[in-house]
Formats: C-alpha cells, structure tokens, sequence
C-alpha cells in the first residue's frame, strides 16, 4: 500500500495512507499542505520503519508490534 508524507508547515506533517484509507487524515490537512514523500508498504510497521528511517529518527519500535506487523492483506484493506 502506498503511504504520504505532507508538510503542513515547519511543524506540523501528516504520513498516512494514500487512497480511501488516508482520506480522512487528508481531509484535516492546512491549505497549502504539500505532498513531499511517499513509499510503499505491506503493513503499518514496515510503513512506520521506512518513515523514520526517512526522517533520520533512528529505529521504529511499536507497543502493539504483533498488531502493528499484520500486513494490510491480512486486514482486508487491499
């Protein structure tokens, strides 16, 4: 599944899903938000670990890793 990352400004930025599924967090984006990124990914986890590996964060870590790696198959969502 294809992911986003919007910058709204200097402090504020979106990452969600792109499609339906990231419709209503795009809906809460400011004007002038611009799309800068986007990856690809079969779960949340492996979409949360290319995203801070982007963003130079260091290593992704869940509190729900066994929820959070189900793969968006094994949701239902693709």
């Amino acid at each position: 599944m294809k992911h986003e990352l919007w910058i709204e400004n200097e402090n504020e930025q979106t990452f969600c899903p792109a499609g339906p599924h990231g419709d209503s967090a795009r809906s809460l984006l400011e004007p002038g938000a611009k799309l800068t990124w986007n990856c690809e990914a079969s779960s949340y986890f492996e979409a949360m670990t290319k995203y801070y590996e982007y963003m130079g964060w260091g290593e992704y870590n869940s509190d729900y890793p066994e929820e959070d790696k189900k793969t968006y198959s094994e949701l239902g969502w693709e």
